[in-house]
């Protein structure tokens, strides 16, 4: 089995047995945005993760082992997404990609904001006019040097 493979076992047994990513997170012991992205086959789990990740699922050996593989990271199937949750995020940055580069650059100097040194969070928070999504990157300044 490979890791996409079984992160469509791991979306259909979570779907039948009606758990959520965060109770998946608590079983695993680590952040819900990681634990989801790692259940979604874009990071290796320790075994101790895969097997409680997989005893909760119900889900056998086979996807316990693939859960455990070394991932090719990126997920989009092509290169502008069609699903509309994730274009909405490719539209963000090709609006504000060049402020949001420009602003590193003003405080932090030459360089870059770390994907790998990297958390993410995601929340709903209550709005009057509807509510609202909050994402936050959080990666670490990673300076260029020459």
């Amino acid at each position: 089995m490979n890791k996409k493979e079984a992160a469509e076992s791991v979306r259909a047994a979570k779907a039948t047995l009606g758990l959520t990513w965060s109770q998946l997170a608590g079983a695993v012991g680590r952040p819900v945005a990681w634990t989801t992205a790692a259940l979604l086959g874009q990071h290796p789990m320790t075994a101790a993760q895969a097997k409680a990740a997989c005893s909760l699922l119900d889900l056998g050996e086979d996807v316990q082992q693939a859960l455990q593989l070394q991932p090719t990271r990126g997920a989009l199937e092509t290169a502008v997404p069609t699903d509309p949750t994730i274009y909405r995020f490719y539209e963000v940055l090709q609006v504000y990609g060049p402020t949001i580069k420009e602003l590193i650059h003003e405080q932090f100097g030459d360089g870059i904001m770390s994907a790998i040194n990297f958390r993410l969070d995601v929340r709903r928070e209550p709005d009057p006019a509807g509510d609202r999504v909050v994402v936050v990157l959080d990666g670490k300044f990673l300076p260029y040097q020459w």
